[in-house]
């Protein structure tokens, strides 16, 4: 979609040049979100592809993804893949959500190779695949403050609403952490559509950590992720408690699922995904 408002698109090369970003100047990185309905309110973007962020680094806290990397890039950092550092994603198997998240939108290939992590995660789709992936894996977005300070926010404060995210004026999200505790972590997957090909209906992300904590990550059924915190792989009973303590609120109600029915999905899919966390120990359902 053309946006007839934007008068002027300019590249930042340093952190300086995003000063001019809030109000009527946005962020443009992959734009398949910015480009695909009208932003009246924007007159001027400011691409900040060129800032030269490398997509994946390894840190002594765990994996920091920039946030300019690719759907496609992000997805490819899934177990047995290399990231041009010495250690195989396969020793991180929380990554293995990486490519599921991804798996979860409707998206072709050919959107994976332009759409960015951080363009899914400041969209604060209920949908957001990737979104649901990194706040699954506990992760934390580095923000940068026009006035040359830094924020960190854990990715399950991030999200407040259906398209709102915590973001303040002029701020920028610079990339997300996924701490090593949590890469790895055991993790297991479940996604309902009411269609084939459609639009995620409820996402259920789990994980237990090595020391046998687990949380279950609900997304697409809710306006904005839920985590169930876990002391240890929740049975069959806990984790129906867990489901209905969710606020009938947050059920999300549109064209891909009514509230009623995702609550019912979800209560399925965190059954199956808790079932399969304490399978790997053989602890009763």
């Amino acid at each position: 979609m053309d946006l007839d408002t934007i008068r002027a698109v300019t590249v930042a090369r340093e952190r300086a040049d995003l000063g001019v970003v809030g109000g009527s100047c946005g962020v443009l990185a992959g734009g398949t979100f910015l480009f695909s309905e009208p932003q009246d309110q924007l007159e001027r973007l400011v691409d900040i592809t060129a800032l030269g962020w490398t997509a994946l680094s390894e840190t002594p806290d765990g994996l920091e993804i920039a946030a300019t990397c690719t759907l496609a890039e992000f997805a490819g950092a899934g177990p047995g893949r290399e990231l041009g550092m010495p250690m195989l994603r396969n020793e991180w198997p929380g990554t293995a959500l990486f490519a599921q998240g991804c798996r979860a939108l409707l998206a072709s290939h050919k959107i994976w190779r332009t759409a960015t992590v951080g363009g899914n995660v400041c969209s604060a789709l209920p949908a957001g695949g990737v979104l649901g992936a990194v706040t699954a894996l506990d992760g934390v977005a580095l923000v940068w403050s026009p006035d040359g300070t830094d924020r960190r926010i854990p990715l399950r404060e991030f999200v407040i609403g259906p398209g709102v995210q915590v973001l303040r004026a002029g701020e920028v999200l610079r990339s997300i952490t996924i701490p090593t505790r949590t890469l790895l972590s055991r993790t297991a997957f479940r996604k309902v559509a009411l269609s084939p090909l459609g639009r995620s209906g409820a996402v259920v992300m789990g994980r237990r950590e090595l020391d046998d904590r687990c949380t279950l990550t609900v997304t697409a059924a809710t306006s904005r992720p839920i985590v169930l915190d876990f002391a240890e792989p929740p049975n069959s009973a806990h984790v129906h408690t867990a489901i209905e303590s969710i606020d009938p609120a947050l059920w999300f109600d549109d064209p891909h699922g009514a509230p009623d029915w995702r609550c019912h999905v979800t209560g399925r899919l965190a059954a199956q995904v808790a079932a399969e966390l304490c399978a790997e120990t053989g602890e009763p359902q």
